[in-house]
């Protein structure tokens, strides 16, 4: 009977498949066999739907180890005999990261130091929220800085895509307060 060993996926993990390929290769050198291989993929789909991290399996001199990756890395099959150093299946590779795209949006940032405000009092509506469009010269936000409110105004047309800044938090001099894509 095999010895089978098995560990949870940490949270946030993804599953990748990656088949061994027709390079795969028993302990004695030659190719796997089609029961074999059946019986390699049937473990993958174990791994794969029960969520486990990491399985070993043992039987007839030979181990195969099934792991599932952190977000982003493949699920890797490695298959080897007796001997620890002797790895016939090769590891899966891990795919490239998508291109990111590029980021188009425009920083509506402190002009000075002071405790930021979204509306112009505390039980008033904010100035703005986020998918709000904004206008050039219109207030999106007041900064107090020495009992003195100021407004801070928007220097580009386009929609609030992001509030950065918590209400009644200071902020420092250049920090980023909202995001906006220009229109």
């Amino acid at each position: 009977m095999p010895s089978v060993k098995s560990r949870k996926a940490p949270a946030g993990t993804r599953k990748a498949l990656k088949s061994p390929g027709k390079a795969a290769e028993n302990s004695r050198g030659g190719p796997m066999s089609g029961v074999e291989l059946v019986e390699l993929k049937r473990l993958i789909r174990l791994v794969l739907e029960t969520g486990i991290g990491e399985l070993e399996v043992s039987a007839g001199g030979r181990t195969v180890r099934i792991t599932a990756r952190p977000e982003g890395a493949s699920l890797a099959a490695v298959a080897h005999a007796a001997g620890p150093t002797e790895r016939t299946g090769a590891p899966a590779e891990t795919p490239a990261p998508p291109a990111a795209a590029p980021d188009t949006t425009v920083a509506i940032a402190s002009p000075m130091v002071g405790t930021f405000y979204r509306a112009p009092a505390p039980d008033a509506d904010p100035y703005v929220e986020v998918g709000d469009r904004v206008e050039v010269g219109q207030t999106v936000c007041i900064v107090e800085a020495m009992k003195l409110m100021n407004e801070i105004e928007a220097e580009t047309r386009g929609r609030v895509v992001k509030i950065l800044v918590e209400n009644a938090q200071p902020v420092e001099f250049g920090q980023k307060l909202f995001l906006v894509q220009p229109e």
